[in-house]
């Protein structure tokens, strides 16, 4: 078993077929995507493919260390000028191709008029040993 993370892009990834901003859905439409969602873990939940997940907010910010008995240094929040990341899902998997295929199945939440948004999702397997250097 292999552990990926699932990345869901608002912003930053290539445009999804059914392209309309969550921001522009209408409450029900919301309720079913996240239905969906809610119910697309509940499933791997059964098979023991589920780890976790969760939805973000937009806000957030970049920290650093900025140097002994100094505070962190913080850029942002600038939400509406970077990247941003949806939500994420923890799966753990047999192999690369399952998580692929779970991967489009999520692709398939419904957006706005209930069709399928077809977004592009973004799998990460984890890194399972640290890289061997090689001179």
């Amino acid at each position: 078993m292999a552990k990926y993370l699932l990345l869901k892009h608002y912003r930053g990834a290539p445009a999804a077929v059914n392209d309309v901003p969550m921001d522009r859905w209408t409450p029900e439409e919301i309720s079913a995507h996240m239905q969906y969602m809610y119910d697309f873990a509940a499933r791997l939940e059964k098979t023991g493919e589920f780890v976790d997940g969760q939805a973000l907010a937009p806000e957030g910010a970049w920290v650093r260390y900025d140097g002994e008995g100094r505070p962190p240094v913080t850029d942002g929040p600038f939400a509406e000028t970077k990247d941003l990341i949806a939500g994420w899902m923890v799966i753990d998997v047999d192999s690369y191709d399952r998580a692929v295929e779970l991967a489009g199945e999520l692709s398939a939440a419904p957006g706005a008029g209930g069709k399928p948004i077809h977004e592009w999702l973004e799998v990460r397997p984890f890194l399972a040993a640290p890289p061997t250097i090689t001179e």
